[in-house]
């Protein structure tokens, strides 16, 4: 016995593998791009214990020019603290990271303006298809013979 599908169902079939592709490759069919802002989570501190006692960390953003043939321009790095004000403007201008270039910006285990909820909001753009940079947050701290690290990568928010 043949069971028939309704039309309905067909219908939902064809226009999903209509917009599969389309949801695939969202960010470009190679996954290349002229730009991105990004969200880049980072802790300032994080708590430990039953008492909430603050661990505090310091903090490394590493953005990273993956792409072996463009340069890529940031535009913006600032940083957040956790009720969403900004804290700093990271840089005065805009500047530009070569094909495999590397920056860091840190902020001191000191400083713990940011709180357990800091973030970096980052800018970049390229006059070519680029591969984005890779953009994530380096914490790392010692306190009382205890030492603690991890990261944390930055999520592209808006595509240009």
């Amino acid at each position: 016995m043949k069971t028939k599908l309704p039309g309905i169902y067909l219908l939902l079939l064809a226009a999903i593998s209509l917009l599969l592709p389309t949801l695939l490759f969202a960010s470009g069919e190679d996954g290349l791009s002229k730009g991105q802002t990004v969200y880049v989570p980072a802790y300032s501190h994080i708590y430990s214990g039953n008492r909430e006692q603050p661990f505090l960390l310091t903090v490394t953003l590493s953005i990273r020019n993956i792409d072996p043939k463009h340069t890529l321009t940031i535009n913006l790095v600032d940083y957040y603290e956790t009720q969403g004000k900004l804290l700093k403007n990271c840089i005065e201008k805009p500047f530009q990271l070569g094909p495999l270039e590397s920056f860091r910006y840190i902020i001191p285990e000191k400083d713990k303006s940011g709180g357990s909820g800091a973030n970096f909001m980052v800018e970049w753009n390229s006059t070519e298809n680029s591969n984005p940079p890779i953009i994530e947050t380096i914490m790392i701290g010692a306190q009382f013979q205890q030492g603690i690290s991890f990261t944390s990568r930055g999520q592209a928010i808006v595509n240009q």
